[in-house]
Parts: structure tokens; sequence; C-alpha cells
């Protein structure tokens, strides 16, 4: 199995990729502007987090809208990663009012699909300005915090999930156990 993990900038690209690569399995980074061609025949994508504004700097992200609509294996988004999916299903991203650097209480709603066999709550590592004002109706919410309603979600008929927090840091309980029921996805 191999899992394509796009760099989008973000300050812990690596840090996916070294969980990735502890769960036994083989990953590349790629940065987000390779050829679409070059992600044939992977298992699974991991679109990373990145410094830019989802509202205001959509263009540095590069590529991955194609990547999400040409690929049909599983995808998972993190902080922009996530709200680029979101934003590109329709929603709105914007300014955060609050937005949140450090640890955080991320409740979860539903524990289900990557979200299964966590506790009702966690302690997860937020970094990021803007976020999610709204999820399309093919979206199911799965998480919140106090201050940012969309925390976690999944599409409800592809391989899509994305997470507004940060699973791949040591700050982000029960982080690796995500990036785990990712990869049992991928498997399939």
């Amino acid at each position: 199995m191999k899992i394509g993990i796009i760099d989008n900038g973000g300050q812990w690209t690596h840090r996916e990729w070294r969980v990735v690569k502890s769960l036994d399995v083989d990953a590349e980074i790629y940065p987000n502007t390779v050829g679409n061609e070059k992600l044939d025949g992977l298992d699974g994508l991991v679109l990373s987090g990145g410094p830019a504004s989802i509202e205001s700097e959509v263009g540095k992200l590069g590529y991955i809208k194609q990547y999400i609509e040409t690929h049909s294996y599983p995808i998972l988004g993190i902080c922009a990663g996530a709200q680029f999916i979101a934003l590109n299903s329709g929603s709105t991203v914007s300014k955060a009012i609050h937005p949140e650097y450090g640890k955080k209480i991320v409740t979860f709603i539903r524990n289900e699909s990557i979200f299964s066999n966590l506790p009702k709550s966690i302690t997860a590592w937020e970094s990021h300005n803007d976020e999610i004002k709204n999820l399309p109706g093919e979206f199911i919410l799965c998480a919140s915090s106090d201050t940012c309603a969309v925390q976690a979600y999944y599409h409800k008929t592809k391989d899509i999930f994305a997470v507004q927090f940060h699973p791949e840091v040591n700050n982000t309980e029960y982080g690796v156990e995500i990036f785990k029921n990712f990869l049992d996805v991928c498997k399939r």
C-alpha cells in the first residue's frame, strides 16, 4: 500500500509522512503542483495543512482540486486540506471569529467512520485562522469545539474525510488512531 501526502506548505507535512511510515505503510510527499498522473496508482491521499488563507490565497493550494476530482481513492484533508474540500463542495470558508492555536477540546457528535472507537472528547492541536462555516448536505458532521463548529466530517458516499485539527502531532490525543482508521479504509 502507498499513500501520497500533498504538501500545501504546512509546518507538519513531514509529521504526517512520519505517522504513516510508523504504521508500516509506504508514503511519499508530493508538492501541490505535481502533475496529476504522478498520483495514479496510490491507495490514498492526505491533503496537508498549509499557511495559505483559504479565503484569500486559495491559489496557493496548487492542483488539489484536480487531485480530488480525478482520483477515487480515499482522501484525508487536514486543516487547510479540510477547508479546501469543504469549499470545493460548496461550503463557506472564511476568517474564524475565534482563530485557534494550541490545545482545544474537540467533542465528537458522531463516532463513526475513521472516527470510530474514539472517546466523546479529545484534546487536539489547532493552528488555523480560517474555518468552515457550514457543510453541504453530502457531508456528515462528526465533531466540533466550543469556538469552531466544524472540526471533523466525512462524505456520505465517497471515501473523503477531513479534520480541522492536526492528528499528526503528539499534542493531539488519538491522532494515530485516526490515521490507522483512514489506512484501514485505504486497504479496502
